[in-house]
């Protein structure tokens, strides 16, 4: 287990902040006033790097974002997500170095592998798509030329400039739970996310993505994307994930998950799995509560429990080889705040390194 793990917030981006899930609130949506009160939220409380999602029906723009934002923080690192393909790459790569600029070389890359709006591919295809985006962007930002020609990018040119603070590719972050999502991030992620899951299965995945690494001779940190409900006592906690759902229809909720392009993803399904095969309680195992999956496309469980729990709870995680935290609450403030009370001067963090 290592000794510092990254421990990191989420800015409801994709229009997904609620004081009741699957009841929208305007004050809630989400617009540039609410995200930045998130991050800005996150940034005073200790987090190291925050979650900047993407979405098309939903939302804001996230590189619009991270620009806005990167000048009004001062520690947290911007995880930016990054639909792949959908901005052409030399251009991506002179806005995310300008960006890595503007927030002094906090910026950090979700690599996300989806439908584009209006378009479809097959899975293999839209895979090697975002393989070939990945590996290009990375040759980009280290300052190298470019001589490309696969199946979805064809480049030659120079790099451009401008460069990042470190003049490195920052390191890329990216998920995903079927055999082409796993080679994919074997071969280009520094960083691969897994989402809730019970302790043992999120060991396997572990193990199985070092395999795949170590076949092309790399290696691989490992991150968990998971909601957090914490509480002074177990009950309350309990009380707080109930509250949450305490007004969401099944109806609402279905309407809510296939607004995203992802919905049909392996990864999604396990989710759905994860639900189904959880006691009447909603929870897989304990304090792994699965009903946030009942209004949400993605990480669909939360953490509950007491301060002592979720931290031993983060710890098992831990313990089987995951070092970096993408946690998230409803609503998202007010949950930072809790978790910044509650779990944070328990577990040794942060900062993230330089040569990260």
């Amino acid at each position: 287990m290592t000794t510092r793990p990254e421990i990191s917030w989420f800015s409801a981006l994709c229009d997904d902040d609620y004081e009741y899930l699957g009841v929208p609130d305007p004050a809630l949506a989400s617009s540039w006033e609410h995200c930045r009160d998130i991050v800005q939220t996150a940034d005073r409380n200790g987090f190291d790097n925050i979650l900047l999602p993407s979405g098309y029906e939903l939302g804001i723009d996230p590189i619009a974002f991270a620009a806005a934002i990167a000048t009004q923080t001062k520690h947290i690192h911007l995880l930016l997500a990054v639909r792949m393909g959908e901005v052409w790459l030399p251009q991506l790569a002179k806005q995310l170095a300008t960006i890595d600029q503007m927030c002094g070389g906090r910026l950090t890359i979700n690599a996300i592998s989806s439908d584009l709006p209006g378009q479809v591919l097959d899975s293999a295809a839209r895979y090697q798509r975002t393989l070939e985006h990945m590996v290009v962007l990375r040759q980009l930002l280290d300052g190298e030329s470019i001589d490309y020609h696969g199946d979805f990018v064809d480049l030659q040119l120079d790099p451009p400039r401008i460069r990042t603070t470190n003049a490195k590719c920052p390191p890329i972050y990216f998920g995903g739970f079927s055999a082409a999502a796993k080679e994919t991030a074997a071969k280009a992620a520094d960083v691969f996310l897994t989402w809730p899951d019970t302790v043992a299965s999120v060991g396997e995945t572990v193990t199985d993505m070092g395999r795949r690494a170590e076949s092309y001779g790399r290696t691989l940190r490992y991150g968990l994307r998971a909601h957090l409900i914490v509480r002074e006592t177990e009950s309350e906690a309990r009380a707080a994930a109930d509250r949450l759902v305490s007004k969401l229809d099944d109806t609402t909720g279905e309407t809510i998950k296939n607004k995203s392009l992802d919905t049909a993803s392996v990864g999604v399904s396990r989710q759905n799995d994860l639900r189904n095969a959880a006691g009447d309680d909603g929870y897989a195992e304990p304090n792994l509560w699965t009903g946030v999956g009942r209004a949400r496309s993605g990480a669909g469980a939360a953490i509950v429990g007491d301060p002592d729990q979720v931290v031993a709870k983060l710890n098992a995680y831990r313990e089987v080889g995951i070092d970096a935290f993408i946690l998230s609450g409803y609503t998202h403030i007010d949950e930072c705040d809790l978790a910044a009370r509650y779990v944070l001067p328990r577990i040794e963090h942060g900062p993230l390194k330089p040569e990260f």
